[in-house]
């Protein structure tokens, strides 16, 4: 089993390779569209319904969504933006009132509130719909907690040391946030089933606190108190997946300079963390496959080292 767990760095050339391409790419972004400040992440969904993806991004410096449609032929047509505070870092599009049109959940990291923006159907938005929340609010998840078919919204209040979660009401409101204590700030959380119960829980990496906190669900969307694994570093990005193909979903998480691993045991609990190297301060991990294997790859964001790491599961 650990032999199938082994993660290797490819050649330095190839980082680099990679890493160049990313800030060549970029680089292209801000001479062709509109500045985008301190561009934080970004999605991509045909919001306007014409069968051609779009890209929408959080210029959380300036304070706002940006939309950049697709014009059909790899380009794309100055950001639309719309405004409300300092967006937050993660935002999720989703159609979030059932009516088939990807609407815009965002936390406000400048504030107290999560604003959502209902899509019409031709790529404009109406305005937000604000819901507070907890202080600096890093990052939000869409997802049904409570088994009603309705997409419900789980937050990371960071500067009050909790996760809140918004149950929705059926029409595309929701319930006042109700909310679980994690450890020292709580930054990009993930969602996924762990114990294998049917129910989707949280997974939260508690930066202060080095460790990561699971809150399992107990069916109803309330979650019990976050039991916590010890970490080597701060942690700042959970990802849930099955690194090790036994079908059981275990966990990633970003560190100082790696990525550690934590292996589910095959009940919820999960055995102490495998790290590997990474550039300098990885915010993001993406588990993908990048080579065809049928692995799970793992691709890290490096905000201090500015690099891309590319981790071959082998």
């Amino acid at each position: 089993m650990i032999i199938n767990l082994i993660l290797q760095l490819p050649i330095t050339v190839h980082i680099t390779f990679v890493c160049i391409s990313i800030q060549a790419m970029v680089h292209s972004l801000r001479q062709r569209f509109i500045r985008l400040v301190f561009l934080h992440s970004l999605r991509v969904a045909d919001v306007n319904n014409d069968n051609k993806p779009d890209i929408i991004v959080s210029n959380t410096g300036s304070g706002n969504i940006g939309i950049l449609f697709n014009t059909g032929n790899g380009t794309f047509l100055s950001q639309s933006t719309y405004t409300s505070g300092m967006v937050g870092r993660l935002f999720s599009v989703i159609d979030i009132n059932t009516d088939n049109k990807p609407d815009i959940v965002v936390p406000n990291a400048s504030g107290t509130s999560a604003w959502i923006l209902f899509n019409t159907g031709n790529g404009s938005f109406l305005s937000q719909a604000n819901y507070p929340i907890g202080v600096d609010p890093h990052a939000s998840i869409v997802v049904d907690v409570n088994s009603d078919n309705k997409l419900d919204i789980v937050v990371s209040n960071t500067n009050w040391n909790n996760v809140g979660v918004l149950l929705n009401t059926g029409t595309g409101t929701f319930q006042p946030q109700i909310t679980y204590s994690t450890g020292i700030r709580p930054l990009f959380i993930d969602v996924g089933d762990v114990n294998r119960d049917g129910k989707p829980d949280i997974v939260v990496p508690n930066a202060s606190s080095s460790n990561i906190g699971i809150l399992f669900n107990i069916g109803n969307g309330t979650f019990l108190p976050q039991i916590t694994y010890a970490t080597t570093s701060s942690p700042q990005h959970t990802v849930i997946t099955d690194v090790n193909g036994d079908n059981i979903p275990d966990i990633v998480v970003t560190l100082s300079t790696t990525v550690g691993i934590f292996l589910n045991a095959g009940n919820g609990t999960f055995l102490p963390e495998i790290s590997y190297a990474t550039g300098v301060g990885p915010h993001y991990v993406a588990a993908v496959d990048v080579n065809g294997d049928n692995k799970p790859d793992l691709i890290t964001t490096n905000y201090n080292s500015h690099t891309i790491s590319v981790l071959l599961h082998v």
